[in-house]
């Protein structure tokens, strides 16, 4: 990004958007630039201070120029006959770019720059650009620190510590823990782990995991999820199994290495209880890798212009800088359903939102696997269901008498070590059209009769549990119909015992 945006001041771009949330790093990161090519002035404006010159006393240049349009009309008149051209930085100009003069004054300004070498960079958390000046500026991303950055503050607080004591392996721990994080974020976990443990070794990677979890989830958007159960607590959907076992070392040197390409995700549609929010939550353990959820329900927000925009960014943005990452969207038909017509509801910000994932799951090149489930196929966008988007889409259907028996077995056990004298396949005979939730659900039940009784609970005691439930399958029965109608010659089924005989059919 840096290097993107050196080529943009060099070649004299009068207007860029830089998008970040790191004012002082980004600002260390201009100057840089400034000095590398041509001796070049930089000029700082905040509507606190005015304009004031990066590298001197924090004084205004001009006592008039707090307001934007007196800063802008006085860097359009400024004339530097010293330096190479002068580069001038405003912080959160977003609020006012309502302000028909505000407008005017950048556009005023950019045709005045016409053959001299200033530029003009906004600075802001929030990407909010007057139509006006739409086809005048130019929009960058500041990455987040990467490793090499980590590395350096590591090291500050190492020697600040006076505790120089890790190993290579551990300090790679460290810093790959803070991956995400912008620099005050990690100085700060860093410091953390030395307080709570007196020191900073790579035994204090788990706080500084903790603390990155906590800090992920203050915007609300991104949620870390600790998964405890692995795949084996879930019954049946074998072929789905197969498929992801396939890939579990998919991300690693070894898979690039022998030519494979990155799986970009996939997207699971099926009945709802049916274990698909649980396939996605244990694949973060069978692969090892961190799960984030993307609740796009806090992506949406209406007290700023942009704002949603911005959410959705940032969150893609933090998910590709921790990455190889899981990335969970559960009930995707629910976020994106209103897509097509949101001009009339929201002002397009639906329709905006859903491009933007669409365009970032098509051109992402970091290692970002997306999980997402849906329960209602005739609800999805269709561009959600071409190739090319998900690697695989697979269908979880309601599970066949054998995978009932595995799912009794699972939740049985989970409840008592002694199962033998259940008889699973009467079990699974009576529950003929139920989801996993729903023999769960039949199971707890069973429980709570006999606990209220003061006696252990019987097989008799599911039966009646079953025999009193009106299951899913019966109450929707159009739906699921029409659901199975549409995935049988459009997704891969999950049960291997259907894969198998469409095989044999094909």
């Amino acid at each position: 990004m840096q290097e993107e945006l050196s080529i943009l001041i060099e070649a004299r771009y009068p207007l860029i958007y830089l998008v970040t949330s790191e004012e002082e790093r980004s600002e260390q990161a201009i100057a840089k630039i400034a000095q590398a090519k041509r001796q070049r002035e930089v000029y700082v404006w905040t509507v606190t201070r005015g304009l004031v010159k990066y590298d001197q006393a924090r004084t205004a240049v001009q006592s008039n120029t707090v307001s934007p349009q007196a800063a802008l009309e006085w860097v359009i008149r400024h004339r530097e006959p010293n330096v190479s051209g002068s580069i001038y930085i405003f912080k959160d100009l977003h609020p006012f770019k309502d302000s028909p003069e505000v407008t005017r004054c950048l556009r005023d300004a950019i045709a005045s720059f016409k053959g001299t070498n200033k530029t003009i960079i906004l600075m802001s958390p929030i990407q909010s650009i007057p139509i006006e000046l739409e086809k005048e500026v130019v929009v960058l991303d500041f990455a987040l620190p990467d490793l090499k950055e980590l590395n350096q503050v590591l090291t500050a607080q190492l020697e600040q510590a006076r505790s120089r004591r890790l190993t290579t392996e551990g300090r790679e721990k460290l810093l790959k823990a803070a991956l995400g994080l912008t620099r005050d974020e990690a100085e700060k976990v860093y410091r953390k782990a030395q307080v709570t443990a007196g020191r900073l070794t790579e035994e204090e990677v788990d706080i500084v995991l903790t603390e990155k979890k906590q800090l992920i989830r203050r915007n609300g958007i991104l949620e870390y999820i600790d998964v405890d159960e692995t795949i084996d607590s879930v019954g049946g959907l074998e072929e789905l199994k197969r498929w992801l076992h396939q890939r579990s070392n998919a991300f690693t040197e070894r898979a690039r290495e022998y030519g494979l390409p990155q799986p970009k995700g996939m997207l699971i549609l099926g009945i709802p209880g049916c274990g698909k929010s649980l396939i996605a939550k244990t694949t973060s353990r069978l692969w090892g890798l961190p799960l984030l959820r993307l609740d796009m329900g806090r992506v949406y927000d209406g007290s700023t212009v942009g704002r949603s925009e911005a959410n959705l960014r940032n969150a893609l943005k933090t998910a590709e800088s921790i990455s190889p990452v899981i990335l969970f969207i559960d009930e995707l038909d629910k976020s994106f359903a209103g897509s097509a017509g949101s001009a009339d509801s929201d002002g397009g910000t639906s329709s905006r939102i859903f491009g933007s994932f669409l365009t970032w799951m098509q051109e992402k090149s970091s290692p970002v696997f997306v999980m997402a489930t849906a329960n209602r196929v005739e609800r999805l966008p269709g561009e959600f269901l071409r190739k090319g988007r998900f690697d695989e889409i697979f269908f979880v259907d309601l599970p066949t008498k054998e995978e009932r028996q595995d799912i009794f077995k699972i939740h049985l056990s989970k409840r008592r070590r002694e199962i033998e004298r259940f008889d699973l396949e009467q079990l699974s005979t009576v529950s003929e059209g139920f989801s996993g939730a729903e023999i769960e659900q039949a199971v707890i039940a069973s429980m709570y009769e006999a606990f209220a009784q003061d006696r252990e609970f019987t097989q008799l005691d599911i039966i009646a549990a079953i025999k009193s439930t009106l299951p899913l399958s019966k109450t929707m029965n159009e739906q699921v119909t029409a659901l199975r109608d549409w995935a049988r010659q459009r997704a891969r089924p999950a049960a291997s015992a259907i894969a198998e005989y469409q095989r044999m059919e094909f």
